[in-house]
């Protein structure tokens, strides 16, 4: 039997734009895909396919996928455990291949939340037949979430994945709804239900308690030590609801260096902490919310030493006051900020403005038509962002116009 490993599945574009009072463009969702992709994480739940603004965006992405270009990574789309929710999504979706299927199942969501249209075996019966459908249409894996796990009775929770499995689930995702766990009691509930359902868990944590990365984290040990793969839902900069979701690179330093855990556990070999510090980067722009100078591993003072017994001890040996290195997180590298003359492309940017930002990127046109239509995506490009284009959103649009174009497209549906 292969050893259990930890596998990373990324929730920013579908929990970390739920986050209030934040959103993100549709290109911007794109390119962290793309990141999450070359930073060899597993999965993205990439957005809602029923949600009709996502419709285009989510083609697009299914199209990317389709060429190679998001590839090994996995998009997987988030819906209701509700057959008609499952049948809307493949028809507006067909190349969806990857779904996650949510649902309450605590007392407190039972009761309060559905207040009797739904019961115990009701859920359980719902959540069954959009499980099939699913399978019907043709979905590669289906995940079943059980939303507020943390406080589900245990025995209903076991009851509800068997449920699941027999109907077809690949993945059981355990959420910490509210952040109501610890990591003592997160793992005996997730090292229980994953010894009687032997399925892989997917560790869904929220943040209202300050534990998030250490539940996490004590969730998908629990998960690998009945014998079970575990996928650990994170979000870039530990965006999300409320107080948000378990940090992306805070989780991959625990799993890799905390006391414990980087002789016991296996995370999976295609993370590369090295784009760390560049999509933290890119979301804290995209978000339009400042790293925290304390953040783990990319904050600006994660590596800084002022105390003179700390800045002796460091400049001694790094390891007297680092556990890890900062180039593992591709940082060091000097960021050069232009101070002279500098040309920039936006929604009213002529063509030479627009040539000559495009020249300095070292991208060629094979004709002013080219060029042309190339600047006019980019126009819209600054409309739909809403915020100047990074280089990387430049490079894309000028490499995958066709995709561009349908991702900027958008319009209310007709009919709901």
């Amino acid at each position: 039997m292969n050893k259990p490993k930890i596998y990373l599945l990324d929730v920013t574009n579908r929990d970390g734009v739920q986050t209030s009072r934040i959103c993100l463009s549709k290109l911007q969702k794109t390119m962290i895909n793309l990141y999450l992709n070359e930073m060899g994480v597993y999965q993205s739940e990439f957005g809602f396919p029923i949600t009709h603004h996502e419709t285009n965006y989510i083609n697009a992405n299914l199209e990317l996928a389709k060429k190679g270009v998001l590839a090994p990574i996995r998009l997987s789309g988030w819906l209701r455990a509700i057959k008609n929710d499952v049948k809307l999504a493949f028809k507006l979706a067909p190349q969806l291949e990857y779904i996650n299927l949510s649902i309450s199942t605590s007392d407190q969501m039972i009761e309060h939340k559905f207040k009797g249209k739904l019961d115990y075996k009701s859920i359980i019966g719902e959540m069954t037949e959009a499980v099939k459908e699913g399978r019907r249409l043709g979905a590669k894996c289906i995940g079943v979430n059980a939303e507020d796990a943390s406080r589900t009775k245990m025995d209903y929770l076991v009851e509800f994945a068997l449920a699941a499995k027999e109907a077809g689930a690949d993945r059981i995702r355990y959420c910490d709804t509210l952040g109501f766990d610890s990591p003592f009691t997160i793992y005996d509930r997730i090292k229980a239900l994953a010894d009687s359902v032997q399925l892989p868990i997917e560790v869904h944590c929220h943040n209202d308690l300050g534990m998030v990365v250490a539940n996490s984290v004590a969730g998908a040990m629990a998960a690998n030590d009945a014998g079970v793969d575990a996928f650990i839902n994170t979000c870039i900069n530990g965006m999300g609801e409320r107080a948000g979701n378990a940090d992306l690179v805070a989780v991959i330093l625990a799993i890799k260096y905390a006391s414990g855990l980087k002789d016991k556990y296996t995370l999976d070999e295609r993370i590369d902490l090295k784009v760390g510090w560049k999509i933290c980067k890119y979301a804290s722009y995209a978000f339009g919310i400042p790293i925290p100078i304390n953040q783990p591993g990319v904050g600006s003072n994660a590596f800084a030493h002022e105390s003179g017994i700390h800045a002796d001890g460091a400049l001694k040996d790094s390891r007297n006051y680092e556990l890890y290195d900062f180039e593992e997180l591709g940082r060091g590298e000097p960021e050069i900020i232009e101070t002279g003359r500098k040309i920039t492309v936006g929604e009213y940017s002529g063509i030479k403005g627009f040539r000559n930002v495009y020249d300095k990127l070292e991208v060629v046109f094979k004709d002013e038509k080219e060029a042309t239509e190339i600047l006019e995506l980019v126009r819209y490009a600054n409309v739909h962002n809403q915020k100047p284009l990074v280089d990387d959103e430049l490079n894309f649009i000028g490499k995958y116009p066709d995709i561009a174009r349908k991702i900027f497209t958008m319009s209310p549906a007709s009919e709901i």
